[in-house]
């Protein structure tokens, strides 16, 4: 999930931040990123049982704005944007004409006729440069304004309490899934409610030069009950909650059928969208695998890579995202099944050894 840092990586708005705080800084999707402050499972544990606060400043914030932006979206994406009402969120995918996984996004409807489309920061030009082509013949503007965005996430069960410390705005009124234009700390912002940990929480859009000021009075508002949280836990904290990786469970070789999101391609649209030959294909055949969830219960971890073995030693699956537990307390792990095997006596081959593995439905945790 990360490499030394390079020469040539992007530092995000709250690079010094990070430094100041000694985080263990690594090239994540081309950005400087922090993959732990010092302890990522207390910085995970701080997410699950107070509030943990993420820099996404690597994000990619591209807007469709004008008359044909919605059905711009339509077309290019699998969902139904048309039907996203104002201030709401949707999450999709942007697929190739055969099926496979570009990107999965989150859009949000800002106005009548402005969309904000967050892709991933490792697949934000392939985005833009698909929006920008697919768009074609629809009265719309694609603007990419990643550079011009910081992106700060607050997430967990204390999220709203130390948010309203700093913002009069009515957090309250503001459902899952949606976006709202208030002030954080006198800072103009769009607060959005998604989250990507499997906690209730908040993400923060400002103008790249306030982030550094709205990450210092968030962490004046929060204190001892607010932590700095980096891609570590970030990590352990998705996978627990079942949510897919791009480059892990999601790629240009997976549909969304494979990864179990066949709810999100809107076969009903009334008109054309790419891909939809082959999704129409896809949704009468049952996938050749399935992405679904294992524990085990020794001290070994399935990693990436590795294979989901019978009990007779014959390969029947892989391993796309693996990591020790901190919520749970034993190793965790989603993994593309073949369809039809056999799954009593499944193992992963962990280097030449199997270690038993039971399947178990996702997500793996789920906050009450």
């Amino acid at each position: 999930m990360s490499a030394p840092p390079d020469a040539t990586a992007k530092k995000t708005p709250l690079h010094e931040i990070h430094r100041d705080l000694g985080a263990n800084l690594v090239d994540f999707a081309g950005h400087l990123m922090p993959l732990r402050y010092g302890s990522e499972t207390a910085e995970h544990t701080a997410v699950r049982t107070s509030a943990g606060m993420f820099d996404l400043s690597h994000m990619g914030e591209i807007f469709l704005s004008g008359p044909g932006a919605a059905p711009a979206l339509d077309y290019a994406l699998v969902g139904n944007l048309s039907t996203l009402a104002v201030g709401r969120a949707r999450y999709t995918m942007i697929c190739d004409a055969a099926g496979g996984v570009l990107d999965d996004l989150i859009v949000y409807r800002v106005a009548a006729e402005t969309f904000l489309v967050v892709a991933n920061a490792a697949n934000s030009d392939t985005v833009r440069s698909e929006l920008l082509a697919r768009s074609e013949g629809y009265e719309t503007a694609v603007d990419d304004r990643s550079e011009s965005y910081g992106l700060i996430a607050v997430q967990g069960p204390r999220a709203q309490e130390i948010l309203a410390r700093v913002s009069g705005a009515p957090l309250d009124e503001l459902k899952y899934y949606a976006i709202m234009a208030g002030r954080v700390a006198a800072i103009d912002t769009l607060i959005a409610r998604t989250g990507y940990t499997g906690e209730d929480g908040f993400e923060l859009f400002v103008a790249n030069t306030e982030a550094v000021r709205l990450w210092r009075a968030l962490t004046e508002a929060g204190g001892e009950d607010l932590r700095p949280a980096g891609l570590s836990a970030r990590d352990t904290l998705r996978l627990e909650a079942g949510m897919p990786l791009y480059g892990n469970e999601l790629s240009t070789e997976t549909t969304p059928y494979d990864a179990g999101l066949g709810r999100v391609v809107k076969l009903d649209k009334p008109d054309d969208f790419v891909g939809k030959t082959a999704f129409a294909a896809l949704s009468q055949t049952p996938p050749g695998r399935t992405l679904v969830g294992l524990v085990t219960r020794g001290r070994r971890v399935p990693r990436h890579g590795y294979d989901v073995i019978t009990s007779d030693g014959t390969p029947c699956g892989v391993v796309t995202s693996g990591a020790p537990s901190p919520t749970l307390g034993h190793p965790i792990a989603m993994a593309y099944l073949n369809t039809g095997v056999d799954t009593t006596g499944l193992a992963v081959d962990i280097r030449g050894r199997p270690e038993p593995a039971e399947l178990v439905n996702l997500p793996f945790y789920k906050r009450s």
